[in-house]
């Protein structure tokens, strides 16, 4: 099986028959192309990593993945006396506690502030 990972997709080729009907359950096919294609995700990389070994680039990865998802699960959980801002946010008014923790989400979920920075 050769797997690669391009322009926020994996590509997954020659695979055996048990692969292929293990995997076709959760990545499309590519018929013209003959392999199969899906979008980079945590919850992708979580199933292929149960089939297969990844390689050290997907495998990086993957683990960017979940330290960005831990740190919003973390904010999210939060309790409320500890939600700060992350940065300053360009409001006039206060923002709710609620606000506050969904623009700390975005910011870490879309990689503004990177998990290890993110401060519990």
């Amino acid at each position: 099986m050769r797997i690669k990972m391009k322009d926020g997709n994996i590509y997954i080729e020659e695979t055996n028959s048990i692969q292929f009907n293990i995997i076709k359950s959760f990545m499309k096919w590519d018929k013209k192309e003959q392999r199969f294609v899906g979008a980079v995700s945590l919850d992708l990389l979580e199933k292929l990593s149960k089939l297969i070994t990844l390689p050290e680039i997907i495998k990086a990865e993957h683990e960017r993945l979940k330290a960005v998802q831990d740190a919003v699960d973390k904010e999210r959980v939060k309790p409320d006396k500890d939600v700060n801002q992350l940065v300053h946010y360009p409001v006039k008014k206060k923002l709710y506690t609620h606000q506050i923790r969904a623009a700390n989400m975005c910011l870490i979920t879309f990689g503004l502030i990177k998990p290890e920075r993110h401060i519990s």
